[in-house]
């Protein structure tokens, strides 16, 4: 299962996320869940690094199929943006095949 935690403070501003796991979904290469995860993760880190001016630092082990982005000051708009969209697009994709493969949790700092 991809486990996907997105840490948010009290007053809702994201610090951090991460996305971890694989989903089991299909054999490795043709497992839809993880295509469509992996997709919209590098897709929100890229465009945030190339259209917006946010600080963040990632960390990625593609062995055990876990990044983690850590935002080093709160988000801008375009960045609080994207992020917005990241998060529709994983609980969309964890409504139409339920939390037996992609799970996204929200965490309180």
């Amino acid at each position: 299962m991809i486990c996907v935690t997105i840490v948010r403070t009290k007053d809702n501003q994201i610090r951090a996320f991460q996305v971890a796991g694989h989903a089991g979904y299909a054999d490795s290469g043709q497992d839809i869940v993880c295509s469509a995860v992996s997709a919209l993760t590098i897709t929100t880190i890229n465009a945030m690094e190339t259209y917006t001016s946010q600080t963040f630092e990632v960390d990625q082990d593609e062995e055990d199929g876990v990044i983690t982005v850590n935002f080093l000051e709160d988000l801008n708009h375009d960045a609080e943006l994207l992020m917005n969209t990241l998060i529709l697009g994983l609980q969309t994709i964890e409504n139409e095949y339920n939390d037996e493969y992609i799970h996204v949790d929200f965490r309180e700092v």
